[in-house]
């Protein structure tokens, strides 16, 4: 039992689940948008989120002696190097595997543009300290949708790219924000000590709570609404978003469970699309 539990633990803290979940989303954008994708653009994906998410981490352990950190940041300041030289090498296979993959297509060369945009915000909001507090979860959650849906978008046809796609990006890009906010909440005082920049530092956390629930309130309607309104294509997909919605509101705002344990949960809710493998 503690071994398993410990395998979940670095499952955790190595963002394998949200590894997991980005390709869960590239399915759910995929289908949605009738492009069909093979394994290694998955593949792709998963390495490319893989070195995003603990590039940061690893940034972020170097800020404060490891007391003023979360577990996650104290088991990346533990393996610094390890991890350094893992995500040093990732980055050449993907950048091979990119061009494999893609060819040297407009494909690639857009690809790379998000990849620089996304290096550049995080490279901004990490100089900008507490004077972005907020714009870490907002632009996150924003070019992780767009990351997912970012190859689907490109060889989709525009006749897919209707208001009823860009109404269901917007529900996922808002349940993503919910889930960051969320998790802002819960690290708000390891971020405070660690000075990371955090939404939680913008308001008390009462109001922040209260903010959490009128939007997640608002998804929910947003998501059934949308089930009850479009056309019986596009009803699996928002039924697919509203359970998620519900499940991040039930599983947050549940006492009986710890925070860890409120963050694995949410972060297993992204891995729900790849239910569209038996559609």
């Amino acid at each position: 039992m503690q071994l398993l539990k410990k395998f979940f633990l670095w499952f955790n803290w190595l963002s394998l689940d949200v590894v997991l979940g980005s390709m869960a989303g590239m399915l759910f954008f995929s289908r949605l948008l009738h492009v069909s994708l093979d394994w290694k653009m998955d593949l792709l994906l998963g390495l490319t989120v893989w070195v995003i998410y603990t590039a940061d981490h690893l940034l972020d352990s170097r800020k404060k002696a490891e007391i003023d950190l979360s577990p996650r940041h104290q088991f990346h300041a533990r393996n610094f190097k390890t991890l350094g030289v893992i995500v040093v090498i990732s980055i050449g296979v993907g950048l091979f595997g990119a061009i494999q993959i893609l060819g040297w297509s407009d494909e690639l060369y857009w690809s790379v543009i998000l990849s620089v945009l996304v290096a550049g915000s995080m490279g901004l909001i990490r100089l900008g300290g507490k004077a972005v507090n907020g714009l870490k979860e907002l632009s996150t959650a924003i070019f992780y949708v767009l990351g997912i849906s970012w190859i689907p978008l490109l060889r989709s046809d525009s006749l897919d790219k209707d208001g009823h796609f860009w109404l269901l990006f917007g529900l996922f890009s808002a349940l993503a924000f919910l889930n960051l906010l969320m998790l802002s909440w819960l690290d708000r005082n390891q971020d405070k000590l660690a000075g990371f920049p955090s939404a939680a530092l913008l308001i008390q956390p009462e109001k922040l709570i209260q903010k959490i629930r009128q939007l997640a309130i608002l998804l929910i309607l947003g998501c059934f609404a949308a089930f009850i309104f479009m056309p019986s294509f596009y009803r699996v997909f928002s039924c697919l978003l509203l359970v998620m919605c519900l499940l991040h509101y039930l599983i947050f705002f549940n006492k009986n469970l710890q925070p860890e344990q409120i963050r694995r949960r949410m972060e297993a809710v992204f891995l729900l699309p790849w239910i569209l493998m038996l559609v």
